[in-house]
C-alpha cells in the first residue's frame, strides 16, 4: 500500500511518499480502507520535533496520522463490534505526554483499536468525518465535563480554527452564551456556527472587553494566563489547551481568585466519538472543511496548516 512516511524529524519535504505492507489487524482491532485523514497542529510538532520521537514507540518506519475516516476491511479476534463495510471513524492511537501512540493513518490502510472509534453518520462525507476525530474531541471532552448549564457564558479561543469550530457549535448546543475570539477576516464565519459575540483579536484585549465568565476553553498561545484568569468568575473555570498551569506561579494566583484553572488532555476515546456522532448526525455540529489534499501533497498539507490561516478544518483524501 501507499502511505506517508517521516524520514527524519524536521521539514515538510521530510514526509515521503513509499511503498510498505498493509498492515492486519490484532486484537480488539479493525483494518481501515482509509478514505480521509485530518491534519491538526499536533502534526506538524510531532513532524519538526526530534524530542517528540518517543511517539513513534521506536517503531520504523515512522507515519503520522491519527484522525482518520474510512471503511472497514478486516476484523481482529474480540472486535466484533463491527462488521466488514462498516463505516467508521475516530482519533486512533493519539499519544500523550507520557505514552506513546503510532497513529499510521497517513496511508491507504491503518488498523484501529474498536475502542478508539465509532460508526460514521451516513448524512457526512469522510472528509467532514475526518475533521471531526482530534480537534472534535478536543473541545467536547472538556466542556462536557465542565458541566456547563443553560446561560452560562463560555468563551472560546480561537474560535475560527479546527478546535474552535466545534467548540463554538458544542458550547452552544449546551446551552451556552458563546463568546468567540477570532481575527476579522473569521467574524462572519465564527457568528455563523452560533457564536453571540466575537472579539477581535487584533484590535482589542480580550480581558479589557468581556464581561467574566463561567468557563474560558483556552487555546491560545503565548504568555497569556495571567490575562485569561482575570476574566474568569470565581468557581469558574479556565481550561487550557495548551499553556501549564500546575506547578506555575499561576497556580497560586488561581487558587487566590477561586478559578480552577487546568491543562486539558485530549485522548481517543470511541464513546466520545459516538457522542459526536450524535451531534453530526442531527446536524447539532458540522464540520467545516478549508482545504483538501491528496495523500501525495501532504508535505503541502502541512505547510498550509502551519500557516496559520484556515478555517475550520485542513484534510487529505487517500
Amino acid at each position: 500500500m501507499k502511505a506517508i512516511i517521516l524520514k527524519e524529524h524536521g521539514d515538510p519535504s521530510n514526509l515521503v511518499l513509499a511503498e510498505v505492507p498493509i498492515p492486519e489487524p490484532k486484537q480488539g482491532e479493525v483494518l481501515i480502507k482509509i478514505k480521509a485523514v485530518a491534519i491538526n497542529p499536533n502534526d506538524t510538532y510531532i513532524r519538526k520535533e526530534p524530542s517528540l520521537d518517543y511517539v513513534f514507540g521506536g517503531e520504523r518506519p515512522r507515519i503520522m496520522g491519527w484522525d482518520v475516516s474510512g471503511i472497514v476491511t478486516a476484523i481482529g479476534e474480540g472486535a466484533e463490534k463491527f462488521k466488514l463495510g462498516d463505516e467508521v471513524f475516530g482519533a486512533i492511537n493519539f499519544p500523550g505526554h507520557h505514552h506513546s501512540g503510532h497513529g499510521k493513518g497517513y496511508a491507504e490502510y491503518a488498523t484501529a483499536p474498536v475502542a478508539d472509534i465509532s460508526l460514521k453518520p451516513a448524512n457526512i462525507s469522510f472528509e467532514e468525518a475526518a475533521g471531526a476525530t482530534m480537534a472534535a474531541l478536543t473541545a467536547w471532552q472538556p466542556l462536557f465535563s465542565a458541566g456547563i448549564k443553560k446561560g452560562d457564558r463560555v468563551l472560546i479561543a480561537p474560535a475560527g480554527g479546527g478546535v474552535g469550530h466545534y467548540a463554538v457549535q458544542i458550547a452552544k448546543h449546551l446551552g451556552a452564551y458563546v463568546i468567540g475570539i477570532a481575527s476579522p477576516r473569521k467574524r462572519d464565519f465564527v457568528l455563523g456556527l452560533g457564536a453571540d459575540e466575537v472579539i477581535d483579536y487584533t484590535t482589542q484585549r480580550f480581558e479589557e472587553v468581556i464581561a467574566p465568565v463561567d468557563v474560558f476553553l483556552d487555546g491560545l498561545r503565548g504568555d497569556h494566563i495571567a490575562r485569561s484568569l482575570k476574566i474568569v468568575k470565581r468557581g469558574g473555570r479556565l481550561i487550557t489547551l495548551f499553556s501549564a498551569v500546575a506547578g506555575t506561579p499561576l497556580e497560586q494566583v488561581a487558587k487566590e481568585l477561586g478559578v480552577n484553572a487546568y491543562y486539558n488532555t485530549v485522548r481517543s476515546s470511541g464513546e466520545d466519538m459516538e457522542k459526536i456522532a450524535g451531534l453530526l448526525a442531527s446536524g447539532a455540529m458540522k464540520s467545516y472543511i478549508s482545504k483538501t489534499f491528496a495523500l501525495k501533497d501532504m508535505a503541502e498539507a502541512h505547510r498550509e496548516m502551519e500557516r496559520d490561516t484556515a478555517q475550520g478544518k485542513i484534510v487529505v483524501t487517500v
